[in-house]
């Protein structure tokens, strides 16, 4: 297998991994679990930046891979494409400065913020996934 076409589903993985430590991260916060949230939070952080850094090192690599579905199908992958890049440029800021009020202990900024970047990571992450999923997949 090659590298170009291991690197793909490498990445789907950390993302996957992300958005899983992130909806355990939210579990345990609501069950008041802080130390485990605060390890699955950070968990989720990092496997976010490792994509990130995945993702630029396949892109400088090998560019961009084409979409080949057409008409109504080519029309949603561009719809999540589309969402999924906007809000992937938006949330990087919104978490450092989520993970930056925690770390600081200020707990009541930072769930202030944490209600907003919550659901724009999962969305984020899940959608990812399904990008990746159209593109090597459908």
């Amino acid at each position: 297998m090659k590298l170009q076409e291991i690197l793909p589903a490498l990445d789907a993985g950390l993302i996957l991994t992300s958005g899983v430590c992130l909806v355990l991260g939210f579990i345990f916060i609501k069950r008041k679990k802080i130390s485990w949230h605060k390890r699955s939070m950070i968990t989720a952080a990092v496997f976010a930046a490792l994509f990130l850094l995945v993702y630029v090192t396949r892109w400088v690599l090998f560019g961009s891979k084409q979409f080949e579905g057409e008409g109504a199908l080519r029309a949603l992958y561009f719809g999540v494409l589309f969402s999924h890049i906007l809000l992937a440029i938006a949330i990087v800021p919104l978490v450092i400065i989520t993970l930056r009020r925690a770390l600081r202990s200020d707990f009541s900024n930072h769930k202030r913020i944490a209600r907003i970047t919550f659901p724009i990571w999962l969305y984020v992450a899940i959608t990812g996934w399904v990008v990746y999923w159209m593109l090597y997949h459908l």
